[in-house]
């Protein structure tokens, strides 16, 4: 009995050096300098950029689909819808090709859920943008990265 208490002492005794030990110890942070090469090359090529970029719009230039072709490109959608309920998906679907008649819309199954996503965009930048307008209409909406379809 007598040396259970002093083993339970001991060890009382050992925890409370090692509580005030790590009060007082100091956190160094070591910074590796590849991270802001990395984080440089992602800005410029637009993958996650770290800031907004100043860029000033021309607005978008018409079209002309009788001469062009339809290839994939990586890009950008915004997510209007995500649930399991197929009724609801194209329910959202057709209420916002009802308010954008000019936006393309997709509805993928990945089971168990039905996503509704819209726009094909070329950039983050434009993605957030429309994401913003649509935050009113729609619950739940965000910007995701996948293959897009563009006209050149």
């Amino acid at each position: 009995m007598l040396n259970k208490g002093l083993i339970l002492g001991f060890v009382l005794l050992v925890s409370q050096l090692s509580v005030k030990a790590q009060q007082h110890s100091a956190v160094e942070v070591a910074k590796d300098s590849l991270i802001a090469l990395l984080q440089t090359f992602r800005a410029e090529n637009e993958i996650n950029p770290t800031s907004a970029r100043n860029t000033i719009s021309l607005g978008t230039k018409p079209v002309n689909k009788t001469r062009t072709t339809r290839t994939r490109k990586k890009g950008f959608r915004v997510q209007i819808y995500l649930g399991s309920n197929r009724n609801d998906a194209y329910a959202t679907q057709s209420r916002f090709r009802g308010q954008h008649a000019d936006m393309d819309s997709y509805i993928n199954y990945d089971e168990p859920n039905y996503r509704v996503k819209v726009g094909d965009f070329t950039s983050r930048t434009e993605a957030n943008n429309f994401m913003r307008t649509l935050r009113n209409q729609y619950s739940n909406v965000f910007v995701v990265q996948e293959d897009i379809w563009v006209w050149e």
